[in-house]
C-alpha cells in the first residue's frame, strides 16, 4: 500500500503541470483532467482512510532515505480523515465551477486548483516541519492565483493583503524551525516528539520561545485572534468557488495544531507543559465573540459567510485548546462539518451575487432568479452554520461543550452566546434577502439567469455531506474518539518512522 500513500500529492501536482504545459489554451480538456484527477484523489483517498482505519500509521521513504534524514510521509487515521475531506470539498467545488462558468474567466485556473490541491494534501501528508513549510508555500502561491482570479481593484487589494500575512507568517515559521533544529538537531514531526522531552534545561528558554512561535504560524493559518484580520477581507473577495476550497485551508492551520500540540508538545512536556493550552483558550473564545459579532453586524453576504468561517475556528480552537482525548474528538467532528458548512455557504454566496451582481444585504432589492430553490439552500446551511437542531452542527457544538464540562461557566457561556448571535445575524441576512417585500425587477434582470443545474448539484452534494454526518454520527464519532485515542498514544506514529532511538 506504501506508494499510494504518493498520489495525493503527485496526481494533482502532475495534472496540474501537464495543463500549464500542454492544455492552457483548451478549457474543454482542462475541465476534463481536472474532473478526472479529483475523482481519482477521492477514490485513493477513501481507499487510504479505510487502511488507516485498520492498520497502524504507515511512513513512505521518498528517495529510501531513512527518518529522521530523508522527507517522510506519514499516513495514520489523522491524516487520512483531513485528505479525504479535501477530496470530497474538491470535487463538489470543481462541479460547481464548471456548472457557473468561473473557470472561463482566466486561462490557469484548473492548473492553479490542482497545485492548491497538491500542497494541502501534502501538508496532511507529511511527517517532516520543514516539508510542512514547503508544503504551506505551494499553498501560498496557488491560492493567490486563484484569489485574484477574473482580477478586480478590491480582488487584488486583498490578495495582496492575503499574501502580507501569509509572508509574516513564513518569516516567523523559518525562524522557528531554525531554532527548533539547533536545539534538537532534527524537524521529523515523530523525532521531535523523542528528543524535545529529553532537552536540557540549558535550552528549554529557547524551545518554549521556538514553540510559541510554531503555535503563532499556525495561529495565522487558522485565523486565530489576534491574527485573523487577513481572513474576512480575502474570504469576502475572493471569487466563490476560491472562498469555498479556502474553507479547508484554515483546518490545514487547526490539524497542525493538532499534531504538533499533541506529539511534540503535549500539556505533560516537562518544558512546555501547559503553555499552549494556556495561551490558545483565551485566543479562541475572543475568535469566537468576533466571528459572531461579524456575523451580527455584517453589511454584505460574503462578509457574513467570511465572519462565518472566523467563528467556526473559533469554536475548533477552544476544543483543540483543552487537549484531552474528548474535546479532540468533538473538534475533529466540528471541523469536518464546518468545512462542509462553510463551503456550501460560500457557493450559496455566489449564486446569490451572480444573479444581483452585488450581495449587499439591503431592503428593496430586485428578486433573484431560483430564489425559492436559493433561499431553501441558504437556510439550511445557516441552521447547520449557527449549530441548530437537528444538522450535525447542533451535534459538533454539544460535542465541544460536554468535553468542556469543567469549563462551563466561561466556555459554556461564550459558545451559546455567540450561537444566539449567530442566529440572529443569519435570520436578518435571510430575511432581508429573501423574505421581505423586494423593488421590481428591471427589463433582463436576474430572473432570466440560466439555471446553472450542476451548481445546484454541488450545493445540494455539501449539504447532504452534512446530513450523512448527522445521520452517521454516532459511527463517525466513535471513530473520531479512535483517531484522538491513537494521537495521545503516540507510540505507533513514532514506531512507524523507524528511528534509531526506537529500534
Amino acid at each position: 500500500m506504501s506508494h499510494w500513500i504518493t498520489v495525493p500529492v503527485l496526481l494533482p501536482a502532475v495534472i496540474g503541470a501537464a495543463m500549464v504545459l500542454m492544455m492552457r489554451n483548451d478549457l474543454l480538456l482542462q475541465r476534463v483532467f481536472s474532473l478526472a484527477s479529483v475523482l481519482g484523489l477521492l477514490a485513493v483517498s477513501v481507499t487510504l482512510l479505510v487502511v488507516a482505519s485498520h492498520e497502524p500509521p504507515e511512513v513512505y521513504q521518498l528517495g529510501d532515505w531513512p527518518a529522521p534524514f530523508g522527507i517522510m510521509l506519514v499516513l495514520d487515521r489523522l491524516s487520512a480523515l483531513m485528505i479525504t475531506l479535501t477530496a470530497v470539498l474538491a470535487v463538489a467545488v470543481l462541479l460547481y465551477t464548471i456548472g457557473s462558468g468561473w473557470d472561463n474567466r482566466g486561462r490557469h485556473f484548473h492548473a492553479l486548483f490542482q497545485f492548491q490541491l497538491m500542497g494541502i494534501c501534502g501538508a496532511f501528508l507529511t511527517g517532516d516541519a520543514f516539508n510542512l513549510f514547503v508544503f504551506f508555500e505551494i499553498l501560498l502561491i496557488a491560492s493567490y492565483g486563484l484569489m485574484i482570479h477574473a482580477g478586480g481593484k478590491d480582488r487584488l487589494r486583498a490578495g495582496v493583503q492575503y499574501v502580507a500575512f501569509n509572508l509574516v507568517g513564513s518569516s516567523l515559521f523559518l525562524f522557528a524551525l531554525a531554532a527548533i533544529y539547533s536545539i534538537t538537531g532534527t524537524l521529523n514531526i515523530a523525532d521531535l516528539a523523542v528528543k524535545s522531552a529529553e532537552l536540557s534545561q540549558g535550552d528549554a528558554a529557547l524551545f518554549r520561545v521556538a514553540a510559541v512561535m510554531l503555535m503563532m504560524v499556525f495561529a495565522i493559518k487558522g485565523a486565530l485572534v489576534p491574527l485573523q484580520f487577513w481572513l474576512p477581507g480575502t474570504y469576502s473577495n475572493a471569487p466563490g468557488p476560491v472562498a469555498a476550497l479556502f474553507a479547508v485551508m484554515t483546518k490545514i492551520g487547526a490539524y497542525s495544531v493538532i499534531r504538533f500540540g499533541v506529539i511534540v508538545l503535549p500539556p505533560t512536556h516537562p518544558i512546555t507543559g501547559t503553555l499552549i493550552a494556556d495561551l490558545m483558550l483565551p485566543a479562541a473564545l475572543v475568535t469566537l465573540i468576533i466571528g459572531a459579532l461579524g456575523i451580527l453586524g455584517a453589511t454584505t453576504l460574503s462578509r457574513l459567510a467570511a465572519f462565518a468561517a472566523v467563528a467556526s475556528m473559533g469554536t475548533a480552537f477552544i476544543a483543540i485548546a483543552a487537549f484531552t482525548p474528548a474535546a479532540t474528538t468533538a473538534a475533529l467532528y466540528y471541523m469536518v462539518h464546518s468545512t462542509l458548512a462553510g463551503a456550501a455557504l460560500f457557493l450559496i454566496v455566489d449564486l446569490v451575487a451572480h444573479r444581483r451582481a452585488h450581495d449587499g444585504l439591503r431592503q428593496s432589492l430586485p428578486p433573484i432568479a431560483q430564489a425559492g430553490l436559493i433561499s431553501g439552500l441558504f437556510m439550511v446551511s445557516a441552521i447547520a452554520t449557527a449549530g441548530m437542531p437537528p444538522l450535525s452542527g447542533f451535534i459538533g457544538k454539544l460535542l465541544v461543550l460536554d468535553a468542556l464540562r469543567d469549563q462551563a461557566a466561561l466556555v459554556w457561556s461564550v459558545i451559546l452566546a455567540t450561537s444566539l448571535m449567530t442566529i440572529l445575524g443569519f435570520a436578518r441576512a435571510g430575511s432581508t434577502l429573501f423574505w421581505k417585500a423586494h423593488a421590481s425587477a428591471p427589463d433582463g434582470d436576474a430572473p432570466g439567469h440560466p439555471a446553472q443545474v450542476l451548481a445546484f448539484v454541488a450545493v445540494g452534494a455539501l449539504l447532504a455531506g452534512l446530513a450523512v454526518l448527522t445521520v452517521f454520527a454516532g459511527p463517525v464519532i466513535t471513530w473520531m474518539e479512535a483517531t484522538a485515542a491513537s494521537l495521545y498514544d503516540p507510540s505507533a506514529y513514532i514506531a512507524a518512522n523507524q528511528l534509531p532511538e526506537v529500534k
